[in-house]
């Protein structure tokens, strides 16, 4: 897997002098909260376009075998297939963008992926590096990497040490994160900020900054264990950061918000995000996913209404 992005040198300018203008910020984030976005076919189209954004997850502490390969089965059958043929989309040509798990269930969720022969199209992600904390020695969380890529991840979601962004040291998060990259291979790294412990918005544009330059392939809102996970303010300060950093080097790096993003509606509202505040290809999973386990239900609910015009019952969607 060929990564997005090869990062650059460490750049003090991109955290230097760093002034937000928080009024406009919430004025822009509020447009995309209360819009009524697109109805009927394209919402459809725009709906199943998120499900193969989606990045399945399960992280419990109960996770067992079984519960992975039954997440593994819907990422690959995501919408029911008869609903799918009426409204004339092969079902084969739809799945979750990836399934994203702790890493002691990478192996039950490739092994999986396998028996069906779906490993090579639905990618196998790990959250990683002391997952959600991050508060572990650099050596354990560089090995755990390891462990995950070993086992057949090939998406390493980590965790950024929020200590050196909340103190100020983005030299010591850059030499980390670089490490990081380095023991993910050919595994693409998703970087969590964990946006709600950052402390202000500038910490967030700057930690997004630092982390582009050691070479992350995604940012990554939350670990959806913080009190406040992807919100819109946020997401609009990281998105802004990749267009910057476009510009600066010419290399494009995706985006994930994740947690308490639930309903068809707020799916439609990011994918709106992505495509006017970037572009075309930004709304695709090789630049955006959704890190979610229950929006996948009510995009299915809406699909399911779309075709029958009544919402199906509790015992009609699997």
């Amino acid at each position: 897997m060929e990564s997005h992005n090869p990062g650059i040198e460490f750049d003090e300018s991109y955290v230097n002098n760093v002034n937000l203008n928080l009024t406009a910020i919430k004025k822009r984030a509020a447009e995309f909260a209360t819009r009524r976005t697109v109805k009927k076919d394209y919402q459809v189209a725009w709906l199943l376009r998120a499900v193969t954004c989606i990045d399945l997850t399960t992280l419990a502490g109960d996770d067992t075998p079984s519960n992975v390969q039954k997440l593994c089965f819907k990422a690959a059958n995501p919408i029911r297939a008869d609903l799918l043929k009426q409204i004339g989309f092969n079902p084969k040509e739809l799945t979750c963008g990836a399934v994203c798990v702790y890493p002691s269930r990478v192996a039950d969720a490739y092994g999986t992926l396998s028996s069906f022969k779906m490993n090579d199209k639905i990618p196998v992600a790990a959250v990683a590096t002391g997952f959600p904390s991050g508060q572990y020695h650099l050596e354990t969380r560089l090995k755990e990497i390891k462990l995950a890529v070993a086992d057949g991840a090939s998406e390493i979601d980590i965790v950024i040490n929020r200590t050196a962004a909340l103190q100020g040291d983005w030299k010591l998060l850059f030499d980390e994160l670089k490490q990081m990259k380095e023991s993910c291979g050919k595994a693409h790294m998703k970087a969590i900020l964990a946006v709600g412990e950052l402390g202000s918005l500038e910490n967030v544009y700057k930690a997004s900054m630092v982390a582009m330059m050691a070479g992350s392939d995604f940012i990554k809102t939350s670990t959806g264990k913080e009190g406040v996970n992807a919100t819109l303010v946020n997401a609009l300060v990281m998105v802004r950061a990749l267009r910057d950093y476009y510009y600066a080097t010419g290399y494009k790096v995706g985006f994930k918000p994740a947690g308490g993003i639930r309903t068809a509606k707020d799916a439609c509202v990011w994918l709106s995000l992505m495509k006017e505040e970037l572009d075309e290809e930004w709304t695709t999973n090789k630049f955006f996913r959704l890190g979610a386990s229950a929006l996948l239900g009510d995009i299915e609910r809406q699909v399911y209404h779309y075709v029958t015009g009544r919402y199906a019952a509790a015992n009609e969607l699997p």
